[in-house]
């Protein structure tokens, strides 16, 4: 089981001189041309539909592929361009094929949503899983999904003016409202919030015990009521466009209640209540290994900073993502450095390197008891909850799965150490290929997941082409219309999240 710590000289011979790295390379920007290798790799160059993954060698994409990873691949593109990765002119003539494939795409004519899964080469809604056992699939609509693919259409309008008119035509139709629910059951009361989805004909048995019928359409039972998870972007959709009220925004919980019949939560939290738009709001927050901090569901890096990649979440809201995302980050780090010792940081769902898929995370840091585990052995941390569960024992931890999209991720709060972070990756192991870094690495075993994801490799874009592109993605997603309705609502609150709380860094502690 490998344990590495990183001492200072090493950081330094990593990261080099400030001459050194003059006469080098950007790591980053080779790493962006060959992500981008990927997604070329992945798309079919008569729809200009991306595949949902590709293996390693990028030799056989996926028959199949979803709204997020379609919006994945239209904002990769503008990074791309901005990055001089292609030129504007390919970069503008893919994304108008995408656009003019997505037009003619069968969706949900009274919502404006599309379906999830469609076969990349014909454009046509999958309704028999086209490998492994071929099972049915009645389709769904997922709020989720629906939003990544509008943010990404909302980048392309404000990137290419040219191309406005043919990103309107999809996304005027895109109505949020729909999946809104005003009287959502939540363990604090009724609330405004997002569903996650719903079928337009009706489910099969299985499903069809938790599903509502209303209107013509079968809803899931289930809503998005967590506010740092990456559904968010669903709900700031919602209240930009006018569709979704404003106070939905305070409506989500930035943690369960502290009181014992929520005792099953991760750990017991501590905060104030306070109140926005007439919403009471509980600023609840956790801590772990000296670092305050509001918790996503699994404590990975996909659900708490996806949606940053588009809204300016940080600046907007300097007393609440501002503290948070710092936080969240410097938590991974600490986690994956100094706590469990892997001597690498990164943790969010993405392939597993022995087969399929999985979910991992900083066990700590998320409100799922079982966690979102870093390792393969599903080490659990238990911090007990006050009096009314004790501490579990202290744990140890097995071979961690590092994820690199998630290392992307944090270049805006610690660009220093995701760049050292992934240098060592590439270095200590077959973690790179011909389209950039593979999905996941066993640090442990040295497993690689060699394949590549589409949604994956498009956060990498994104956060590359932010970090090296002056924020190229936020600037032309919002619009002043956005940044009048979002903006006051992250401005005017403050996390249960210290400001100026001292961070671990790469290779350090408190």
């Amino acid at each position: 089981m490998r344990r590495l710590l990183v001492p200072a000289m090493t950081l330094i011979l990593i990261l080099g001189s400030s001459t050194a790295a003059t006469a080098k390379p950007d790591p980053l920007r080779t790493w962006a041309k060959d992500t981008w290798h990927s997604l070329a790799a992945m798309t079919d160059p008569r729809t200009g539909l991306v595949s949902d993954n590709i293996t390693g060698d990028l030799s056989a994409p996926s028959p199949y592929t979803s709204p997020t990873n379609i919006g994945g691949y239209l904002w990769s593109a503008v990074a791309a361009d901005r990055l001089g990765v292609i030129s504007a002119r390919e970069a503008r003539h893919r994304v108008s094929q995408t656009l003019d494939t997505l037009a003619t795409l069968r969706h949900h004519t009274p919502s404006g949503m599309f379906y999830n899964w469609y076969d990349p080469a014909t454009g046509a809604v999958i309704t028999t899983w086209p490998i492994e056992d071929h099972h049915p699939v009645t389709p769904f609509l997922s709020s989720v999904d629906n939003g990544w693919l509008a943010a990404a259409l909302r980048v392309v309008r404000g990137a290419y003016p040219s191309l406005r008119g043919k990103a309107d035509r999809v996304l005027s139709r895109m109505n949020f409202g729909y999946y809104y629910n005003p009287a959502a059951t939540t363990p604090i009361g009724p609330r405004g919030l997002i569903r996650g989805g719903f079928w337009d004909t009706e489910p099969p048995p299985e499903t069809t015990s938790c599903s509502v019928p209303q209107n013509g359409v079968w809803f899931t039972c289930n809503h998005y009521d967590i506010t740092v998870t990456e559904p968010r972007i669903a709900t700031y959709l919602g209240i930009g466009a006018g569709q979704i009220p404003a106070q939905a925004y305070y409506d989500t919980m930035r943690t369960l209640p502290d009181n014992c019949d929520y005792s099953w939560q991760e750990m017991q939290p501590h905060g104030f209540t306070t109140t926005h738009r007439g919403v009471s709001v509980y600023e609840g927050s956790y801590r772990y290994r000296g670092i305050t901090f509001v918790p996503s569901w699994g404590g990975d890096m996909f659900e708490a900073l996806m949606p940053d990649l588009f809204v300016p979440e940080a600046q907007w809201g300097p007393r609440s993502w501002g503290r948070n995302h710092p936080a969240t980050v410097a938590g991974q780090i600490e986690h994956g450095l100094n706590d469990a010792r892997y001597g690498y940081w990164g943790f969010s769902p993405a392939s597993d390197p022995a087969g399929g898929y999985d979910v991992y995370g900083v066990d700590a840091m998320g409100m799922d008891t079982g966690g979102y585990p870093s390792d393969v052995q599903k080490t659990n941390y238990d911090a007990g909850f006050g009096t009314c569960r004790p501490a579990g024992p202290t744990p140890s931890y097995g071979d961690a799965v590092v994820t690199p999209h998630a290392a992307f991720l944090g270049l805006p709060y610690a660009p220093h150490p995701a760049v050292a972070n992934l240098t060592r990756l590439a270095a200590h192991f077959d973690a790179y290929g011909p389209g950039g870094f593979y999905d996941a690495v066993n640090v442990g075993t040295g497993q690689v997941a060699h394949r590549y994801l589409s949604l994956d490799q498009s956060m990498i874009m994104g956060a590359v082409g932010n970090h090296l592109g002056g924020d190229v993605l936020k600037h032309a997603f919002v619009d002043r219309t956005f940044e009048q309705r979002i903006r006051p609502l992250l401005a005017a609150e403050t996390f249960n999240v210290p400001a100026g709380q001292r961070l671990p860094q790469l290779g350090g502690g408190r």
